[in-house]
């Protein structure tokens, strides 16, 4: 059984953390694909759905003022 695995498995160097990337790390190629796919972001971008929730906010502080404090502890 030793023999069999030994000869099933590659031999481990050492000092692998210092040498060359082994040949089948995928994290370079995931960059790439990610960096190809997905366009540079435009800047912070205002949804309607935001402001629809600053504005339920906003009609809420004045119908319940005494929800201030609660939205203020949650935020």
């Amino acid at each position: 059984m030793k023999q069999t695995l030994r000869a099933a498995l590659p031999r481990v160097e050492a000092d692998a953390e210092s040498g060359p990337a082994p040949r089948n790390d995928l994290w370079p190629a995931v960059l790439r694909r990610l960096d190809e796919e997905r366009p540079a972001p435009a800047g912070p971008r205002w949804v309607w759905f935001d402001g629809a929730l600053l504005a339920g906010l906003a009609i809420l502080a004045v119908a319940f003022p005494a929800s201030i404090p609660l939205l203020v502890y949650y935020l």
